[in-house]
C-alpha cells in the first residue's frame, strides 16, 4: 500500500512521518525497517499484518485516567524507528522480516466490539511505523463508539498529529531516562530529542488525552537532574494534572544492568510530587502504594489498585467522592 506523508525528491523521497524524516533512496527503506521506496513511490510494508494482538486492561497500557478499568484491544506490527538496547518487545519492534496475520481494520474493530474493548490501543512496538493501519483503523472504531489511544515513543512529526486528529482520542508517552539527550544516543540510537517535546505539544494542542511514562533504567537512565528537568518542562508546557508513570526497568534485549531498586523509584516519586505533579505512580512495581490514585485536594485514595487490576473507585463522575474535587479523567 501506497504510505502516507511523504515527498518525492526525483527517484528518492523524504519521509514526513517521524522526526527522522528519512530520506529514502529507491529500492532502500527507512530507519523503522517498514517503509520502502519502490522507484519514487513511499509503500507501507505492514498495512494488515498484525505481528500481536490482544485484550488487555487499559491500566496495562497504561492509562489510568482514560476509562479505567475498561479493556482495550491492542494492536502492533513488526517494526520500529528507535533502536533501544533494553527494548522489552525487542523481539517484534527490531525484526526486518515483514510478517504478521492478515487483519484488516474492519475485521480489528469487529472483534473489539465482540471482546467488549471500549478502545483499540495501537502499542507493542511504535504505532507511528504502521501508521496507515492505525489511521485506517481509528476511522473505523470512531464510527462505532470506540475510542483509539497510542503508546508511543512520541516520535511522531506535527504532520502526522494532525492528519490522525480527531481520531486519536488519547496517547501514552513514552520517555526513557527521563529524556536525557545523551541517554537517547548511547542506548536508544536517536540522536535529537526534541521532536517528543514538539509532539506532545501538538498533542496537548489537539486536545488528545496525555499521559507519560519515564522509563528508569540503571546504569545511564537514572539521572535525577534530567528526571527534575523533564518534570519542570511538563509542568511548564502541558500542566500539572498529566498523569506520569515512573517506570521500573528489568534486564532485556542487549543491555543486562540490575533493575533500580524500588527505594530510588521512590525518590522519584517524591521529586515529581514536589515539582507539583498531581498524579504520580510507581509502574512494574505491584502492590506498592503509589498504584493508588489519591484524591490532590483531600489525600484519600480514590482508585485502588494492585497492578493493572482496579479494586475500588472512590468518584462521583469526575469528583472526588470524598471531597468533591475535579480530578483530570476520563470516564
Amino acid at each position: 500500500m501506497e504510505a502516507l506523508l511523504y515527498d518525492k525528491l526525483n527517484s528518492a523521497v523524504k519521509c514526513k512521518l517521524c522526526g527522522f524524516r528519512c530520506t529514502i533512496n529507491s529500492g532502500k527503506r527507512g530507519l523503522c525497517g517498514v517503509r520502502e521506496n519502490r522507484n519514487g513511490i513511499l509503500y507501507t510494508l505492514v498495512y494488515g499484518k498484525a505481528i500481536s494482538y490482544a485484550i488487555d486492561p487499559i491500566e496495562k497500557k497504561p492509562l489510568f485516567h482514560f476509562h479505567p478499568g475498561s479493556l482495550a484491544f491492542s494492536l502492533a506490527t513488526v517494526g520500529c524507528n528507535f533502536r533501544c538496547i533494553f527494548c522489552d518487545n525487542w523481539c517484534i519492534s527490531q525484526d526486518r522480516e515483514v510478517k504478521g496475520e492478515d487483519l484488516s481494520p474492519e475485521k480489528i474493530v469487529e472483534m473489539a466490539k465482540i471482546y467488549g474493548c471500549k478502545c483499540i490501543s495501537y502499542t507493542y512496538t511504535e504505532p507511528t511505523i504502521f501508521f496507515e493501519y492505525a489511521y485506517d483503523t481509528a476511522k473505523l472504531a470512531h464510527r462505532e463508539g470506540i475510542y483509539n489511544t497510542f503508546v508511543t515513543n512520541g516520535y511522531m512529526t506535527p504532520e502526522a498529529i494532525e492528519l490522525i486528529n480527531g481520531y486519536l482520542d488519547a496517547a501514552t508517552v513514552d520517555f526513557k531516562g527521563s529524556g536525557d539527550p545523551e541517554f537517547y544516543r548511547k542506548f536508544c540510537k536517536v540522536y535529537d530529542t526534541e521532536p517528543i517535546y514538539q509532539a506532545l505539544i501538538e498533542m496537548k494542542h489537539k486536545s488528545i488525552f496525555i499521559e507519560i511514562t519515564n522509563l528508569i533504567v540503571t546504569g545511564g537512565g537514572d539521572s535525577k537532574e534530567a528526571f527534575i528537568r523533564l518534570m519542570k518542562w511538563i509542568v511548564d508546557e502541558l500542566g500539572d494534572s498529566v498523569p506520569i508513570h515512573i517506570l521500573r526497568y528489568f534486564p532485556s534485549y542487549m543491555y543486562k544492568s540490575p533493575s533500580p531498586s524500588v527505594k530510588l523509584l521512590e525518590e522519584f516519586w517524591k521529586i515529581a510530587k514536589q515539582h507539583g505533579l498531581k498524579y504520580v505512580y510507581l509502574g512494574n512495581v505491584p502492590g506498592h502504594e503509589y498504584e493508588h490514585t489519591y484524591c490532590p485536594s483531600c489525600g484519600n485514595i480514590i482508585i485502588r489498585r494492585i497492578g493493572f487490576e482496579i479494586l475500588d473507585i472512590k468518584l462521583k463522575g469526575k469528583r472526588c467522592a470524598y471531597c468533591d474535587y475535579e480530578i483530570n479523567i476520563i470516564i
